[in-house]
């Protein structure tokens, strides 16, 4: 460990990691009433080898980016829940759902994660911001 280790925010892609690492991802979306309707009947599914199954499960890879930002590329299996609504996550996530949090370059996750956390939730991650990410991004 470096002297200014301490500087350098969340390891993105090690965030990744363990979400995919996750047994029964849930997929979550908030979208406008317009994009529901387009959409309804959508079937997501996650096919996994029992060895890919891990303690965390249930977990939701949260994207607190404005809805322009995450239509323009967005990590893919992330659902977008914009940081001025987070307050609104509670009507659609369960208080103990693993939550692994990002955004741009990582200000906005860490205050989402730090309001989920007086909201009551309990797994909630910063895992910091996608300009660092080096996977693919979905548009």
């Amino acid at each position: 460990m470096g002297i200014f280790d301490f500087l350098m925010g969340p390891d993105i892609d090690q965030g990744i990691e363990e979400y995919h690492a996750t047994q029964g991802a849930v997929l979550l979306d908030v979208c406008t009433p317009e994009e529901y309707h387009a959409t309804q009947g959508a079937v997501l599914l996650d096919v996994r080898t029992p060895e890919e199954y891990h303690a965390t499960q249930g977990a939701v890879l949260l994207d607190v980016r404005t809805p322009e930002e995450y239509r323009q590329g967005h990590i893919p299996g992330s659902k977008n829940i914009p940081l001025y609504v987070i307050n609104k996550a509670e009507e659609v996530i369960s208080l103990d759902t693993p939550l692994f949090v990002y955004c741009h370059s990582g200000a906005r996750s860490r205050e989402a994660v730090s309001m989920l956390e007086r909201m009551g939730y309990t797994r909630a991650k910063n895992i910091g911001g996608i300009t660092a990410y080096k996977g693919e991004v979905e548009r």
